[in-house]
């Protein structure tokens, strides 16, 4: 049985100074700049994460051996070269390369089997995560992200205010999406239960910087948790009530849903609002679910009654 590396970021085999997305079946267009490694996980977005290979001889020299194994699978598949026994190799066909996407800074293309609207990046109402192949509405109260340290986030509202706890300067409101890697699970409704502690500690306990904004969480309570439309794909939702050491706490969400991308993968959508008269209104919470969109013109809106009835 043919194995091949789980969907992620690797070097791109066409181009080594530079990271591609792998699909777990096939290379995208998807590139970026090779990113440091995280202390403690492979990078994975925000997704559920997994250990890193610990250092030393032995088993984990296997680990590693084994993570370097695969990352040539990749590479040879991208270059369409087959490595044969006694160093012999041949060359294979290669798969005409899909039009280059960037994450928020490019219209994207249409595939060979749809003739998609065209999306532009500079239309005030939307922002556009090519990525994952979905664009957001940008709400009265909210604006298209800038100058934030965590690149998966999309949307925020206007302005910062002074952490009550020993961070710098924190938002009321912020929306981020990334693919879903390092799951076991393929099921929305597993995954979203599965992310919505690690959103509520991304958001409320310790940031990018390892500082803790407002001095940790106290408690949580579920509030919501059903199925929903996204985007015309059948997803699922769970949102917390946090509570926090300092300030008012908040209110987050995991949305999980498809792909609109053809590959069937999941997205992870991270709603994060502050409580109380600073925090944005609730129910915009569920205008964005309802009004994202896919990029290439399939699907509809969707929330909570629209398709997929809700569960508990």
């Amino acid at each position: 049985m043919t194995m091949t590396p789980p969907p992620g970021w690797y070097p791109d085999p066409s181009a080594p100074s530079t990271e591609r997305w792998w699909d777990g079946s096939a290379w995208t267009e998807h590139r970026r700049a090779p990113r440091p490694p995280e202390p403690s996980t492979v990078p994975m977005g925000f997704g559920p994460a997994a250990p890193m290979p610990p250092q030393g001889g032995g088993r984990s020299r296997t680990i590693v051996l084994t993570i370097t194994a695969l990352i040539v699978v990749v590479a040879a598949i991208g270059t369409g070269i087959v490595f044969l026994g006694g160093g012999d190799d041949s060359a294979g066909g290669s798969t005409s390369p899909s039009p280059s996407v960037t994450r928020s800074t490019e219209s994207p293309s249409g595939s060979p089997t749809s003739s998609p609207s065209p999306v532009s990046s500079d239309d005030p109402t939307i922002v556009t995560d090519d990525l994952d192949g979905i664009t957001l509405p940008v709400l009265d109260g909210w604006e298209k992200a800038e100058y934030v340290v965590d690149d998966t986030i999309l949307l925020t509202t206007p302005g910062t205010y002074k952490c009550p706890g020993d961070g710098d300067l924190c938002r009321h409101g912020s929306v981020a999406s990334s693919p879903v890697t390092g799951s076991a699970s393929s099921d929305p409704k597993t995954v979203a239960r599965q992310d919505i502690s690690k959103a509520a500690d991304h958001a409320y306990d310790r940031d990018e910087l390892k500082n803790r904004p407002y001095d940790g969480i106290s408690s949580h309570q579920k509030v919501k948790e059903g199925s929903v439309a996204v985007a015309g794909r059948a997803g699922y939702l769970v949102r917390w009530r946090v509570k926090t050491h300092a300030g008012p706490g908040g209110y987050v969400e995991s949305l999980v849903f498809p792909s609109t991308m053809g590959t069937e993968s999941l997205v992870c959508v991270r709603l994060v609002f502050d409580a109380g008269k600073d925090g944005p209104p609730l129910s915009d919470m569920d205008k964005i679910t309802k009004g994202i969109r896919s990029t290439d013109g399939s699907g509809t809106g969707g929330g909570v009654g629209n398709t997929v009835g809700p569960s508990q």
